[in-house]
């Protein structure tokens, strides 16, 4: 099975035109307000009307209330939902019988936080250094680790493929690494999706 890709960090619509292009698997949307990705529920729907179909958009939410998630999904905007926070195993479930696929990210410190991930309901789980830190973390970790995943931090053209041919992830994810000046760069998601592919 072909590794899936994700972007992440769009809240511009004039960007989503380069997201179509690159044809990635899932793009993200950050809906957490301390982020300087921050997007609006209304610039993100109307991201996801530009959208093509075929890409799965996320919402990227930290300790949000289900309320809110769940009133991103019925506008259409989102898919699936990226959790960062310290969001409880009933939460997740109470998501997935909406319909959402739910990816519940997990900061990779240690074997305990790896054992952690495993156990977790979601549909997914996204191993990460930080909160978009764009750094790597241990993956000499995932030796064991034996559920799709979505694998981020620090991943960029030149590395990818590596992690790839090493790890066997679901799914990479990329978002500081996309960027120049603080801009998404459209070269740059380009390098990393051929990166990617190239891996099959």
């Amino acid at each position: 099975m072909s590794t899936k890709v994700k972007l992440c960090g769009f809240n511009d619509p004039d960007m989503i035109v380069w997201v179509n292009r690159s044809r990635p698997d899932y793009v993200g949307y950050v809906f957490a307000e301390k982020s300087r990705r921050f997007v609006t529920p209304e610039t993100a729907a109307l991201m996801t009307r530009i959208l093509d179909e075929c890409i799965t958009p996320v919402g990227v939410f930290v300790d949000s209330p289900f309320e809110y998630i769940d009133s991103i999904r019925k506008a259409g905007t989102i898919r699936a939902a990226q959790l960062h926070g310290n969001e409880p195993d009933d939460l997740i479930k109470r998501l997935q019988d909406t319909g959402l696929t739910v990816i519940k990210a997990f900061e990779v410190r240690s074997q305990e936080d790896i054992e952690n991930a495993i156990l977790s309901p979601a549909d997914f789980v996204l191993l990460d250094s930080g909160k978009g830190s764009g750094v790597t973390f241990d993956h000499s970790l995932l030796r064991e680790f034996h559920k799709d995943y979505f694998l981020a931090g620090g991943l960029t053209p030149e590395n990818v493929g590596d992690a790839i041919e090493k790890y066997h992830p679901y799914a990479v994810d990329a978002s500081s690494s996309l960027e120049t000046n603080g801009m998404k760069d459209y070269m740059k998601i380009l390098a990393f999706t051929d990166a990617v592919r190239k891996k099959g």
